[in-house]
């Protein structure tokens, strides 16, 4: 699933794209919205929550019509595309799709002629709502890392929620999207062997989850506009990107013990798919 970085940027260039652009055809390929027509409405913004995206819609100029809302998801597979161009490079999975992938179609023009094409292919959780219903649908959402409103009574909430479940092991709790918004499989890694922590530490037995959630937002922040993620300050050349996320067998770049990938499971879920990790047995102990 991409990480909430990667969900804001397409976010920014979706929005660079079709901010204020009027729909000239839009075709929505689920069975909730497939009859649905924003012929000549506008898009006011596209922005991210967490990493959901969303597009909004205002009516056209004396429709008494309520501002819409697009919804989706990207999931593990979804990418936009503009104009036939992906939106993120470095992804394998980022080049051409097929169109029967497709599920939003929207085509816009701008005043000055331009005409914009923006595809949403394997995008999922495709809904739409009324712009004033979004706090129903997203409403148990975390405080979101890259709000560009961030502010110290978020950074409390975040810290908060993770110490409302004191047992709960410290790699499950950062990608719980209820907690706080943002933080995927590669963050926490990288979360964890920077805070020297096993995935598996019970958030009580961390000791100061302010930083821990300090610095998730930095390195969100840090990787928002890049291509290419960097946890290791991009000091250590193309193969330094990451310290430990997918490096499994390869030498920690802190003390050349051999990564190991392991796997957490919710200790009382027992239904619940086992998630991976990735540590240092030595930087970061045995959990």
């Amino acid at each position: 699933m991409p990480e909430g970085d990667t969900v804001h940027r397409q976010c920014r260039l979706l929005h660079d794209a079709l901010a204020a652009a009027v729909v000239s055809s839009i075709d929505l390929r689920v069975p909730s919205a497939a009859t649905a027509d924003l012929t000549g409405w506008s898009v006011r913004e596209v922005l991210a929550r967490g990493k959901h995206l969303l597009l909004r819609f205002d009516p056209p100029s004396g429709q008494a019509s309520e501002a819409l809302t697009l919804h989706n998801h990207l999931m593990m597979d979804g990418i936009w595309h503009i104009d036939g161009d992906p939106l993120r490079s470095r992804d394998t999975s980022a080049g051409p799709r097929a169109g029967h992938t497709a599920r939003i179609v929207l085509h816009a023009d701008h005043a000055d002629g331009r005409s914009v094409r923006a595809v949403g292919y394997d995008v999922k959780q495709v809904r739409l709502l009324p712009t004033t219903t979004e706090g129903e649908l997203l409403g148990h959402l975390g405080p979101d890392l890259l709000d560009p409103h961030w502010s110290e009574a978020h950074r409390a909430r975040a810290i908060e929620n993770l110490a409302s479940q004191p047992t709960r092991p410290l790699g499950l709790a950062l990608l719980d999207q209820r907690r706080l918004a943002g933080i995927g499989n590669i963050y926490r890694s990288e979360l964890c062997f920077l805070q020297r922590l096993h995935p598996a530490t019970p958030v009580s037995a961390v000791g100061d989850l302010a930083a821990v959630v300090d610095l998730a937002r930095r390195l969100l922040l840090l990787n928002r506009d890049r291509q290419v993620r960097v946890t290791t300050g991009g000091m250590l050349g193309r193969d330094g990107d990451l310290w430990v996320y997918d490096r499994a067998g390869r030498q920690c770049r802190r003390c050349r013990t051999r990564i190991v990938r392991g796997e957490l499971t919710e200790p009382e879920l027992e239904s619940t798919e086992p998630r991976v990790i990735f540590i240092c047995p030595r930087c970061q102990g045995g959990g």
